[in-house]
């Protein structure tokens, strides 16, 4: 089963949310807050499974927070496209629709690209897509959003998975 379809006409956007990253257990400053252990195997064998299924990116774009960063090396390790991955603060908290059309503009010729950031701008941004539905991103699951036109804001939510789906 693979998880993405070609078809070159199209814009696929994944978002994935960070693994889990322990703000009780933290007391330092926030940008600085990694993965828990828990959080980093989960986030190892949610991306083996996805490299089982065949997901294929033109990059993956990561938020700079720590939690983010080391989520997508995790990802990009697994998928062999460590090349890929490109640091982005327009995917700190505070991301949104203007900041995503940014990052679109910036790459006109991905047709497939996975945004490593946080809630709850993800589903925020992934509800405006989709016509303003409600979605919710738990940690570590991955939403794949098919733009309607390359570039356009408006899209079809493909699929949500919720980070169990992934640890099978």
């Amino acid at each position: 089963m693979l998880l993405t379809k070609e078809d070159s006409s199209l814009m696929q956007l994944f978002f994935l949310r960070h693994g889990r990253a322990d703000r009780s257990a933290w007391q330092g400053d926030d940008v600085q807050r990694p993965l828990t252990p828990q959080g980093r195997a989960r986030m190892q064998q949610q991306a083996q499974q996805l490299n089982r299924l065949g997901l294929t990116v033109d990059y993956v774009l990561s938020s700079p927070l720590v939690r983010a960063v080391q989520t997508a090396e995790i990802v990009v390790a697994a998928l062999t496209i460590k090349h890929r991955l490109v640091l982005d603060d327009r995917l700190r908290p505070g991301f949104d629709l203007a900041k995503l059309e940014t990052v679109l503009t910036d790459h006109t010729t991905a047709h497939k690209l996975m945004l490593v950031g946080h809630e709850p701008d993800f589903s925020t941004v992934i509800g405006r897509l989709i016509g303003d539905g409600q979605v919710i991103c738990k940690k570590g699951g991955l939403a794949r959003v098919d733009l309607d036109a390359p570039h356009a804001l408006r899209g079809t939510l493909v699929w949500l998975l919720p980070p169990r789906a992934l640890m099978r």
